[in-house]
């Protein structure tokens, strides 16, 4: 009955997470799109959700897909790796270091990695990072941080 496991399990997962979204953001206060509470963005992003995976869910049963390919054991490690790399080092050493980090070893993720890409890309992301992020927005976090100032 299912033609593509693909896009059955992938709406199923958005479908998972909209609702999810949904579900914890209905205790805090919605507000009003000029002057969005807690909720609003979180139940905005759960509906959305919820549309795609309602499109992907249908596309299972009416579209022939591609099987689920094996399970990328490796590329999960590196990834979940990446990401915690990142929270234990953004205070202590700064963006200036952890973004790259996070990219780098996200990137060796990748069966197609090679170092000069992946390294212009650390660059890039890391300086558009710092500007939008840290000094545009103000997100408190150092770009170099207290284990290299001192």
């Amino acid at each position: 009955m299912i033609r593509s496991g693909k896009d059955f399990w992938s709406g199923a997962l958005y479908v998972f997470f909209g609702a999810s979204a949904i579900l914890i953001a209905r205790d805090y206060g919605m507000g009003t799109a000029l002057k969005m509470g807690a909720a609003y963005f979180p139940t905005l992003l759960g509906y959305l959700l919820i549309f795609l995976g309602a499109i992907s869910l249908i596309r299972a049963f009416t579209t022939e897909g591609t099987p689920i390919g094996a399970f990328a054991i490796k590329g999960l490690a590196f990834v979940v790796l990446a990401v915690v790399l990142f929270g234990l080092v953004v205070r202590g050493a700064g963006a200036a270091v952890a973004l790259p980090l996070l990219v780098i070893v996200s990137a060796a993720a990748s069966k197609r990695f090679r170092w000069q890409p992946t390294l212009i890309m650390a660059a890039g992301l890391t300086l558009f990072c710092t500007l939008v992020f840290l000094k545009g927005l103000g997100i408190p976090l150092p770009v170099i941080g207290p284990w290299f100032i001192g």
